[in-house]
């Protein structure tokens, strides 16, 4: 990461006391300069295509447009800026489609604040950030537990983009991995999910209503509904 200047940060929260708390431990961060608040999810959008900041840090349930509507949007406009989504949301499948959209990173707000700077300096430096508490929240087996919520930030991806119809290869490059690691994650996930080959990984995508975009981009998303029931009612 360039600490030669600092890193221009838009926060974006309906709750004052969640985003001015935020915002304050930002400023305390002498590589972190916020230069927006916005306090609904279209004047965030708005305000990201306007002001082109490095980060924006986004609440996932704001009123006007959810967290994911704006990562739509911005990435729509191709707004170079890296969004970071602040949230107690632990579901797999909301958290898998963020991700397929276009968020750099995951943040529980629930967590230290020192995550957010953790995951600006991870993405800074050309990663997708989750936060450790996500992993610790998917790692211990329980008796009737949703196979998805086994798999891990990264596996999640590789299923996103497998059941989009990607080719492993292409997978391996998007992601910056080795064709064999992507094939060690696709075995895992067919492991974990109990399916077998790609036909039967679509097959559970669509028992699950989860992602299965057309080309080009998928349709944009009302806060409830995206016109396939594909992402449940999110919670902040």
């Amino acid at each position: 990461m360039d600490k030669s200047r600092s890193i221009t940060v838009l926060l974006a929260d309906d709750h004052g006391v969640v985003r001015e708390g935020v915002a304050a431990y930002c400023m305390s961060q002498p590589e972190l300069s916020v230069i927006a608040q916005c306090s609904d999810g279209e004047e965030a959008a708005r305000t990201i295509l306007d002001r082109a900041p490095d980060f924006a840090v986004i609440d996932l349930n704001m009123p006007r447009m959810n967290g994911l509507e704006v990562i739509r949007k911005v990435r729509a406009a191709s707004s170079p800026t890296r969004i970071i989504v602040l949230s107690i949301n632990r579901d797999a499948v909301v958290i898998q489609e963020l991700f397929r959209c276009g968020a750099d990173g995951y943040v529980l707000k629930d967590g230290p604040a020192r995550h957010i700077l953790d995951a600006i300096r991870y993405v800074s430096d050309g990663g997708k950030y989750t936060t450790p508490l996500l992993h610790a929240g998917t790692s211990q087996g329980s008796e009737g537990e949703d196979p998805m919520s086994t798999l891990s930030p990264r596996e999640l991806q590789v299923f996103a983009f497998l059941v989009d119809g990607m080719r492993p290869r292409d997978i391996a490059r998007t992601l910056d991995l080795s064709p064999k690691t992507v094939d060690t994650y696709r075995a895992s996930i067919m492991r974990k999910l109990e399916v077998e080959g790609i036909a039967g990984l679509v097959r559970y995508a669509l028992s699950r209503s989860l992602s299965i975009p057309p080309a080009p981009p998928p349709v944009e998303l009302t806060s409830m509904d995206n016109g396939r029931g594909m992402v449940p009612e999110i919670s902040s």
